[in-house]
Formats: structure tokens, sequence, C-alpha cells
């Protein structure tokens, strides 16, 4: 396509509050069926206001996170209802020295759990359960108790995560076009749904029946959350009421027509994300304002997939800032990225074959050392050391089976 990508600036339109879309597509089957250098730039966004406390830059002499000694723990996501699928969440360990992974066994009674993430404190796992009648569920990691599920309001939840304050938990219904916003208590335990919205405008993108929510997460300044939908090629930023748990859109941002984006992830400074187009299988730098939450979208630039059938899947920038992986779907590869003018600028570098088929996601571990990528269509988790310095990619320790993987989480 060569229309350029663009920014919605009209304010926000009326939305569908707690109802649901029909017509689920069943994005889950996507997985189961079927480098010369580039730079774009995009403008910088407006400066931010002097109460808002966002660096420019990311200091190069801070301190190198403290490496961990002993296994770490693993959680492993996956489909529990498709033949070759999983039981439950897998459990594993890592050594972060040499990235081996060992199973122990299966934390069965949550269906369907393709996405996971973590409290702030560490206590508590969190799980979507991608069906049709959606649900989030808690675990606590103590004793691996199941502290209950909670709808998800919406049918085919495939994102959650957790707001920095560790009070709310932020979810997104692919199959419904909506995101949902649920209370965390003192246990980790989830009350009530205190808001969903339903993305009911811009219409569908082309191909596309219907809104398709991906992602929902929050702006590194804590003001904002941030919905990516692939259906209707937008990204909707939200203020999250501290108190109520209630959204109010602010801002919306539009890829080009048929973009289908999947998967936004901010650079540490906090003034540019990088958005992963599945459908049109590009990446895009986008400028972030603090003050009004809106991004403004840059022209799209190649994965390194060298045009052959390839869906982008999930991209993380280093906690230095210097580098990005892009996860890619068919080709099978991770695109490595220099980042470059304080963020506002990617660079391909080339890329690294990934060891497994269709990376669905892909994580660092918490000191940023080793890159986790869950390969769905072969059922392995494979795992790489990370040169944040050169940003490079080695293989490290064996491909970890596991059934139908789809998210891995170390801790």
């Amino acid at each position: 396509m060569d229309t350029e990508a663009r920014t919605a600036e009209e304010g926000p339109s009326p939305a569908r509050r707690d109802g649901e879309r029909g017509g689920w597509t069943r994005r889950r089957f996507v997985g189961a069926v079927a480098g010369a250098a580039a730079v774009v730039a995009v403008p910088s966004p407006a400066a931010p206001p002097a109460r808002t406390e966002v660096p420019r830059t990311v200091p190069d002499a801070a301190p190198p996170p403290r490496r961990p000694s002993g296994p770490r723990p693993l959680y492993v996501g996956t489909y529990t209802s498709v033949e070759g699928g999983g039981t439950g969440i897998g459990l594993a360990s890592y050594d972060p020295q040499s990235g081996q992974i060992t199973g122990s066994g299966t934390l069965t009674d949550v269906p369907d759990p393709s996405y996971l993430a973590v409290h702030p404190d560490g206590r508590t796992l969190y799980a979507v359960d991608e069906r049709q009648d959606g649900g989030v569920t808690a675990v606590r990691l103590a004793d691996r108790k199941v502290l209950g599920t909670r709808s998800s309001g919406g049918a085919a939840p495939c994102h959650l995560s957790v707001h920095p304050t560790g009070r709310w938990l932020l979810s997104a219904n692919y199959g419904s076009g909506s995101v949902a916003v649920h209370p965390i208590d003192a246990s980790g335990a989830l009350g009530e749904r205190t808001d969903l919205v339903t993305h009911t405008s811009p219409p569908p993108g082309p191909g596309q029946q219907g809104p398709h929510a991906h992602q929902f997460v929050t702006s590194p300044d804590g003001g904002h959350v941030l919905a990516v939908d692939l259906g209707t090629d937008t990204v909707y930023t939200y203020r999250l009421d501290p108190a109520e748990g209630r959204l109010t859109e602010v801002a919306r941002a539009q890829t080009r027509p048929g973009a289908g984006p999947r998967h936004l992830t901010f650079h540490p400074g906090g003034r540019y994300a990088y958005l992963a187009n599945e459908v049109d299988d590009t990446v895009a730098v986008c400028a972030y304002d603090p003050r009004s939450g809106r991004l403004r979208v840059g022209e799209p630039q190649p994965t390194g997939s060298d045009g052959g059938t390839n869906y982008p899947a999930q991209i993380l920038v280093t906690a230095n800032g210097r580098y990005a992986f892009l996860a890619n779907r068919g080709h099978n590869s991770l695109a490595r990225y220099a980042v470059e003018a304080d963020g506002a600028r990617l660079r391909l570098l080339g890329t690294v074959p990934v060891g497994g088929d269709f990376p669905r996601q892909i994580a660092f571990s918490p000191d940023g050392r080793l890159l986790f990528a869950a390969n769905q269509r072969s059922g392995t988790v494979t795992v790489f050391r990370v040169d944040s310095e050169r940003g490079e990619l080695g293989p490290a320790g064996e491909p970890f089976a596991s059934p139908v993987a789809v998210c891995a989480l170390p801790l």
C-alpha cells in the first residue's frame, strides 16, 4: 500500500459500554494454519509541560540490573481447547546464566490462558481465558491457588496488563473489540469490572468485520492507558480514573488503512513508541505527547521478512533504549533494530532465526540479559542471550517443549 500513516486528531466519539459485539473470528487459529538497512523517523512531539517528569534520554551511566543467582520461575501460556494444546498454565524454571529451561508441571483449572502478566509486587499471576465467554483469572503464586475468575465482558480476551499502581487490571477483548478494567484488592484477587468500552468507530479497516482490541497498556508517565485495535487500525488513548476505575477517551491515532496494529511498546525515554502492524507486515515509530496522550504514527517500514508471508507479533526495547527486537511469525525470525535520535528513529540491522515456528510472543528476563520466544506452531520456547550494548542475540540453552506455546513469562 502507498497510503501514508496518519493521525486522527478529531475528538472522541461515543462508544458502546457494557455491551458485546458478536462474531468471534477465532484469531487463535491464525497460528494453527496457515536485510538492507531502513531508517524512518517521525516529527518530535510537543515538549511536555514542566510538571511532567519524562526524561529526554536514557542515562548511559545507569547501574546494570543485579544479576540473579539460582533458578528463576517461568510461566507458559497455551490454548487448552485446541487439538494438541495444553491443560493449563505451564510451570517451569530457567537458569539465568545459561538460559536452560526445566519444566515442573502444569497449573490446571485455567482455561485457554493465552496471555499472562504478573502484579508489580510479584505475588499474583493473571491470565486471560481466551474463550467466547471471556474471563480473567488471578493466581496466588506462593501456593499457586486460583483466587477466582471474573468475566472480561467480551469475547476472546487476548491481552492483559497490570496498572503500575497495582490497583487495576486492564484487558483487551479481541472478539468484541472492547477493553475492560477490573479492580485488584490487597490479596491480588479481582473485583467486579468497573468499566467496559467497545470501539464503535472508526469503521473497520479493509478485510476486517469489526473492531479487534489486541492490547491494553499504561504509558510510561502513568497518566494514560492505550488500547491497540487491529480491526479499526486505531490506537485509543484513555485516562483512567484512579479512584473509580472508569475510562475517558482523550485521543486516538490511526495507522494507514489495513495496517492491522497489534502491539505497542514504549521507548524508556517516554517520548516515542513502536507499533507492530500484523496485517501489512510493517512497524512504525510513533511520537507520544505525555501531556495530551496523543500518538503520531510515522511511516511504515520493513520487518526484515523479505516480502514473504509474515505477521509481526510483538516488539521489545532494551532497558538502555538503544535496540529493539521484533518477533516475525511466518519468517520465523527476530528482527534487530538500532534505536537512534533519542528514540525517534529505527534502523533495521537484520534478522536472527528464532529457532521455532510462529513466534507468537517475546519477553525479556527481568535483568534484560535473556529473551524468551513462545513459538506457537512448534510448541517450543526458545531463549536468546541479549547483548544490549551491540544489539546482538545469541542462542541460550535448548528449545523447551510446551504444547501450543503462545506466551512465556519469565520472573
